[in-house]
């Protein structure tokens, strides 16, 4: 029960304009019905207008830093996407007003609406081509079920004037499993835009898979012996949380932020301070997800253009799930709705969206055994604390992979922004059932036989993020610390060490870079215009993370030109409330030249700048046979640490575990 209260109290809070908390909350359902009777009132849609993105429009930056609690709020307004027979507009919105401020011609594409997805699902099924392919494979259009998928852009012809999205199909499963059956070598062009087929093709039919490879413990039971049922270990936490939520804000031991869900980056974090002492300092002003790019590596007709922008193009927040509580977090976690736009612009409620929760994570903050202070009269326990951390948590599940999105913040003063990668390999079918099999060389050349009849292409992951550190104050240092060879002095019996070396570039060119375990770099954002305790500037250490490189041509390469972004994992540039996105403002189908390796040909200067910093985590995908039909969870992390920010160990005053629990556990 206490999950649902939690809920109903966030929605109460959200629920009118009065009791915002933030400037940067989330759209509420009120204001998106209030959006939808202005643009109606101006006569500006009617309806039959969709919406393929309605987001806040963020007041100025300034003007957010200015505002403090209990001030008159801000206007509240509203970037509105939407359709017309003239094709896509943008529409400002000011809701506190109750005007259309302006309207004009988007550029660009914006993300695939949930209306255009099934009207590809359907019209493919329909074509008679589609049909005749399905029969010469045995097979009726109620036996299929029909993925739209995101066609790129390849810079030819068909894809002037046009929005494609290509349709594969599956056969309709008699189980949990969706994927398992694929109908290879058959799909079709599908021109959402204009709501036909372009065209079908079909390379001729295989052989295809006969297992289900259901999933759920009763499949999987039926399948093999599940099992001896084990003791669970399960994490608990008597006397309720110890964070507070009001509205969209958290306070949790020496961490505040507020959050929101956005249709297309999902969660949004904002104003993250830090307590040193018993003053609050500012860290992170914003971060949130950029874009998700997923490249496949199979050449095939039925494959090369699979390069997916799952942001972009599809929407992580659209695609939130509801969290469950025992798997995807504790029983005990404060699980939280998330509001957003349908297509026809009214809210759409998506339950258990968010889920926050408190963990001991078993290891120790801190702890030292010295061995000089014991004695056989009195042999002294280490000293040490337990590690606590808090998780804001959301799951998305684009297509056949779920992703988990988490912020982890530490009582030492550490934030994690963790990705996890789970679901269902994307498969095709082959005519070979093991390795030694005729045709197992040809196809396995792009990928691996991972279950008989089903081979899971090489493809990646890249998860871009936007981080702009406001350390203190906006205006910030941006430099790179780098471990170098010492000249150590030819006297000295050492003959090698290694230094570091501070490096500030002056420019948003100089500042993107590749990372290597054979050239260790680490990160920091400081601000110049304060004296740390000790003397230094103080700052924050973006250490390393999960990052991953292709050998991909950024200037021939099509999908690699749209996403240019990841031939470097970190960039950086002058803060531009319109530079939201690494790929771009609008993804669909998009060329490349809004995208972040564009803006920074301009070349701004970075010293004493409010510095916005880009980082890419990232992994090749090997598939493997353990991946079917369900993938472990892979966890991907970029590492954000204070660097002479505080004046010790924050950890130090965290509170020693009382007797009576170790006396318990003994």
């Amino acid at each position: 029960m206490k999950r649902y209260l939690a809920s109903a109290s966030l929605v109460l809070a959200l629920g009118a304009p009065a009791a915002f908390a933030h400037p940067l909350d989330g759209l509420t359902a009120e204001e998106y019905q209030k959006i939808n009777k202005i643009l109606r009132d101006e006569k500006v849609v009617d309806d039959n207008t969709l919406y393929p993105l309605i987001e806040l429009k963020e007041p100025a930056k300034a003007d957010v830093l200015s505002w403090k609690d209990g001030d008159k709020p801000l206007d509240r307004e509203a970037k509105v996407q939407l359709t017309s027979p003239q094709g896509f507009k943008e529409a400002v919105v000011n809701i506190t007003t109750g005007k259309v401020e302006s309207t004009t011609p988007i550029k660009g594409q914006p993300m695939v609406l949930f209306t255009e997805f099934m009207d590809a699902l359907a019209g493919a099924l329909q074509n008679p081509d589609m049909v005749a392919g399905l029969k010469k494979r045995g097979l009726t259009p109620e036996q299929a079920f029909c993925l739209p998928l995101t066609a790129g852009n390849f810079f030819t012809e068909e894809y002037k004037n046009s929005r494609l999205m290509k349709v594969p199909c599956y056969r309709v499963p008699d189980g949990s499993n969706y994927y398992a059956k694929p109908i290879e070598g058959l799909f079709a062009v599908y021109d959402i835009g204009k709501k036909k087929v372009l065209k079908v093709i079909d390379n001729g039919a295989i052989e295809g898979p006969k297992d289900n490879w259901g999933y759920t413990e009763k499949e999987v039971e039926a399948r093999e012996p599940l099992r001896p049922k084990m003791n669970m270990a399960t994490l608990s936490q008597e006397g309720g949380p110890n964070y507070k939520i009001t509205g969209s804000h958290l306070e949790w031991d020496l961490w505040r932020f507020n959050f929101r869900v956005d249709k297309r980056p999902g969660l949004v974090l904002s104003n993250l301070d830090v307590k040193d002492g018993d003053k609050w300092r500012s860290v992170i002003y914003q971060s949130h997800l950029s874009e998700v790019f997923v490249p496949y590596m199979d050449p095939t007709e039925g494959w090369y253009w699979r390069t997916y922008m799952d942001s972009g193009e599809y929407g992580f927040g659209l695609f939130l799930s509801p969290l469950r509580a025992g798997v995807d977090c504790p029983s005990y976690a404060t699980f939280l709705p998330a509001t957003i736009a349908d297509d026809k612009g009214n809210p759409l409620t998506i339950p258990d969206a968010i889920c926050v929760f408190e963990r001991s994570i078993g290891d120790p903050a801190w702890r030292h055994f010295e061995v000089f202070a014991q004695t056989p009269e009195k042999p002294l326990p280490a000293e040490g604390r337990p590690a606590t951390e808090l998780v804001v948590r959301t799951a998305s599940e684009v297509g056949n992979y779920d992703y988990l999105m988490d912020y982890r913040l530490q009582q030492d003063g550490q934030i994690r922004i963790m990705i996890g990668a789970t679901g269902l390999d994307a498969v095709k079918g082959v005519a070979s059932t093991s390795m030694n099999d005729p045709t197992a060389a040809a196809d396995t050349a792009h990928g691996t036989l991972i279950a008989p009849n089903l081979v899971a292409a090489n493809h990646d992951h890249y998860f871009n993020f936007r981080i702009d550190f406001d350390v203190d104050q906006p205006a910030n240092h941006f430099g790179t610390m780098d471990i170098v060879p010492s000249k150590v002095d030819p006297k000295n019996p050492r003959r090698s060490m290694w230094e570091v070396q501070h490096t500030m570039p002056k420019t948003e060119m100089e500042a993107r870079y590749q990372l290597s375990a054979m050239k260790p770099r680490y990160f920091m954002i400081s601000d110049p215009s304060r004296e740390g305790y000790l003397g230094q500037e103080p700052g924050w250490m973006v250490h390393h993370g999960d990052v991953a490189y292709g050998p991909f041509d950024f200037a021939k390469d099509p999908p690699m030109k749209r996403n240019a972004y990841i031939e470097y994992s970190v960039w950086n540039t002058v803060y531009n409330a319109d530079q939201q996105y690494a790929g771009g403002k609008f993804a669909m189908q998009s060329d490349g030249s809004d995208t972040l390796p564009e803006w920074v040909k301009a070349n701004k200067p970075l010293m004493g700048k409010d510095v916005v910093t880009w980082f890419t985590a990232g992994f090749h995908h090997i598939p493997r046979m353990e991946d079917w039909p369900v993938m472990s969870t892979e966890w991907k992390t970029i590492h954000i640490e204070p660097h002479n920010f505080f004046a010790h160990n924050p950890a130090l005053t965290i509170r020693d575990v009382p007797p009576a629990i170790q006396n318990a556990q003994q």
